[in-house]
């Protein structure tokens, strides 16, 4: 099974740490064995990649594509996309000290590489701006989200700050834009039983207890079109998206809900950016006992 985790021992390139694979008995040639192993990229790409010294041994040396693969032994890799989209989006840091960074992250940035996006991965621009290779997201937003992104920036800090999240010690707000509400009273608390829907990127609501939570008001109306606030109070994988579909409130610019538009890697439209922003967090520090706020300098509109 591939380790998605990263070698401390071996350097960043251009922001991204170097991931590893083990190797198990029975492996081909050192190339085979990755083009099997992975897929995703092909034979020739990994060639490529070896030819470059994109692949090394634990000890920093660079792999050769006929070596013989050794059971157990530990290979490192970059990854590194041939013809990777440009984003015309700069992502802002708003505050970093010893154990905390926070960045105010556009529209259509995934926070760490996939897919298509591995330079122009939010993750990545900070590393390479900020040089710390240690530099881990705490939470996800949606790459189709604007807003704020926390990173803890030592290995040491990370379970004290996942602790916020998974204790719900951590307040979030999020702003979205969708059309007025019609016979529909608020504020309100909205719950459901989240599931993996189809296809598989997508979550879809089912009967059964409840184990996602949303906290709705409306902030101000503008003709036909409405600004909402949410608090989720849980964390489930596009559940803001999925409540407000379900109350007859789909979020403009959403490609996913109601009707499933565009694909996870079909040509962006930034034009139709999805009208949903990671607006603000609040949170004591676990490391320094301060009161923490944060804002997004980034603001929706429902003006036409």
């Amino acid at each position: 099974m591939r380790d998605s985790g990263h070698s401390a021992a071996l350097p960043m390139r251009d922001g991204v740490s170097a991931s590893v694979v083990s190797v198990p008995q029975g492996a081909p040639h050192l190339l085979d064995f990755l083009a099997q192993r992975m897929p995703g990229v092909s034979h020739s790409e990994w060639a490529e990649r070896l030819a470059q010294g994109l692949v090394l041994h634990e000890d920093g040396q660079t792999a050769l594509p006929d070596e013989s693969c050794q059971p157990g032994q530990r290979l490192y890799y970059y990854r590194h996309l041939a013809d990777e989209p440009v984003l015309p989006f700069q992502a802002q840091i708003l505050f970093e000290d010893a154990h905390l960074l926070v960045a105010d992250k556009p529209h259509f940035m995934p926070v760490t590489p996939s897919g298509r996006y591995v330079q122009q991965s939010l993750l990545v621009q900070l590393k390479r701006l900020t040089g710390c290779a240690d530099l881990v997201p705490l939470h996800r937003i949606d790459r189709e989200t604007a807003g704020l992104v926390l990173f803890g920036k030592r290995l040491q800090d990370r379970d004290a700050y996942h602790a916020l999240f998974r204790d719900k010690h951590i307040h979030k707000v999020y702003q979205a834009v969708a059309a007025c509400p019609k016979d529909l009273a608020l504020p309100r608390v909205h719950t459901s039983r989240l599931v993996p829907g189809e296809p598989f990127f997508r979550t879809q609501e089912v009967p059964g207890l409840a184990n996602s939570e949303t906290r709705i008001r409306l902030l101000r109306t503008e003709g036909e079109r409405a600004l909402y606030q949410l608090e989720p109070v849980s964390g489930k994988r596009h559940q803001l998206r999925v409540h407000m579909m379900s109350l007859g409130l789909p979020i403009e610019g959403d490609l996913f809900y109601p009707t499933l538009q565009q694909g996870p890697n079909e040509a962006e439209d930034f034009s139709r950016p999805l009208q949903l922003l990671a607006q603000s967090v609040a949170f004591a520090d676990p490391h320094t006992g301060q009161a923490r706020v944060f804002a997004s300098a980034r603001q929706l509109s429902v003006s036409p």
